[in-house]
């Protein structure tokens, strides 16, 4: 009751509870802040992670010096493995898409119709068309924003050129052919969007001159986490002069640079609580010179040290239990409402505030991990309860006799 009446403002006391409130604003959207970018980033690696490993598999085997001819019999071999999901035989290469309007490079990727109905990131984002009868009708799928960039549409041709071609006395000739759009696909991954071609695995073996063969052998396992202890088995199912790669070679340096953003976030934005933490500090130092009467009077009627000092402690606790109750409530809501708000602020700013060329994905992801919520939500209350200890340790020092002397 006595913590409560002390926080409460007064005409001559405004002063300190002005003090108090700012320091709960501090505490409120420092957690807050906090939360929304752990969730954030937390998304974004959940959501980059998903869209590369549903497209380019957790672990890649190719020949050495040469493609793979015994493919089906090699894949069967290794979904044995235990703890493969997929291994699905494909073709890759690099091309010139051209239309009358424009021309690009793109990524030609020739696989089964049966095996990329295995692939829901790519099987279950048709935005135009589809994969029926994509094996036997000589059609192509491509991304959406290759489409945009080349003005293509379903029916549409479009025109590949790639430098594998027949072998000339003049030396290798480019070959170029032209196929039906049969499909537009939105992965959500600008980056994928806008270079993918996918091709029917025998149209992509005659356009790239590879008789009976394919490039890799895609493998998909249950724990992505964990394919490099899948490693040894798979080149033992092999048993033949192939290369294995798993997608945590291949993106090492892209996730490591992630996790040590979201490290370096954290400390950083740690500071704001801090600081607010420090508001608690002065504001009750203030509050305790300010009540010195007050102090010296109930330690005259009986009121002892240990009284004093949980007095103060729990007027200064309490700013920082409310702020970070607000904080949490509101970072809740928040990361709900992520990608609203930020179409809201593009619309008011007619700015792109995350734009997808510059952060591969479409939309502003969010994930709250209950953990780290608690995390943050710990630490704010410790550095609150720390901020008031030496506050209430002064008002519980303080001589009555002194205080009451020239009152």
């Amino acid at each position: 009751m006595i913590a409560w009446r002390y926080l409460r403002a007064r005409r001559k006391e405004s002063f300190i509870s002005v003090i108090a409130g700012f320091s709960f604003l501090g505490i409120m959207l420092g957690v807050a802040t906090l939360i929304i970018v752990m969730a954030v980033m937390n998304g974004f690696r959940t959501e980059l992670l998903g869209k590369i490993l549903g497209v380019n598999g957790h672990a890649i085997v190719q020949g050495i010096g040469s493609d793979i001819s015994d493919y089906d019999a090699l894949a069967a071999k290794i979904r044995k493995v235990q703890g493969v999901a997929l291994a699905i035989p494909l073709i890759e290469g690099q091309v010139m898409a051209t239309t009358r309007r424009a021309s690009t490079g793109a990524l030609v990727r020739g696989v089964r119709e049966a095996d990329l109905r295995k692939l829901p990131s790519v099987a279950n984002t048709v935005r135009a068309g589809s994969f029926d009868d994509f094996g036997t009708a000589g059609g192509v799928a491509i991304g959406s924003r290759l489409a945009n960039k080349l003005g293509l549409s379903i029916g549409d041709n479009i025109t590949l050129i790639t430098p594998r071609g027949v072998e000339t006395p003049f030396g290798v000739a480019p070959k170029i052919s032209t196929y039906p759009v049969s499909a537009i696909f939105q992965i959500g991954m600008s980056e994928y969007d806008s270079i993918f071609v996918i091709m029917p695995l025998a149209l992509a073996q005659d356009f790239f001159n590879v008789e009976d063969a394919v490039t890799a052998i895609e493998v998909m396992v249950d724990d992505p986490d964990k394919v490099g202890d899948y490693q040894q088995a798979l080149l033992a199912a092999a048993s033949g002069p192939v290369r294995l790669r798993t997608w945590q070679e291949t993106n090492q340096s892209f996730f490591n640079a992630l996790q040590v953003e979201r490290n370096v976030m954290f400390l950083i934005l740690t500071m704001i609580v801090l600081v607010a933490a420090l508001n608690i500090v002065s504001g009750l130092i203030m509050l305790v010179k300010d009540k010195g009467r007050d102090i010296a009077v109930l330690r005259t009627m009986g009121a002892t040290r240990g009284a004093v000092m949980r007095i103060f402690f729990i007027a200064g606790a309490a700013i920082g239990v409310v702020g970070t109750l607000a904080g949490l409530v509101l970072g809740l809501v928040v990361c709900l409402n992520v990608e609203s708000i930020r179409q809201f602020l593009s619309w008011l700013t007619n700015t792109e505030i995350f734009s997808p060329e510059l952060y591969f994905l479409s939309q502003l992801p969010a994930e709250m991990d209950v953990r780290e919520v608690v995390t943050v939500a710990i630490m704010a209350l410790a550095l609150s309860f720390l901020a008031t200890l030496y506050p209430s340790w002064r008002a519980a020092r303080v001589d009555p006799v002194e205080a009451l002397r020239y009152e």
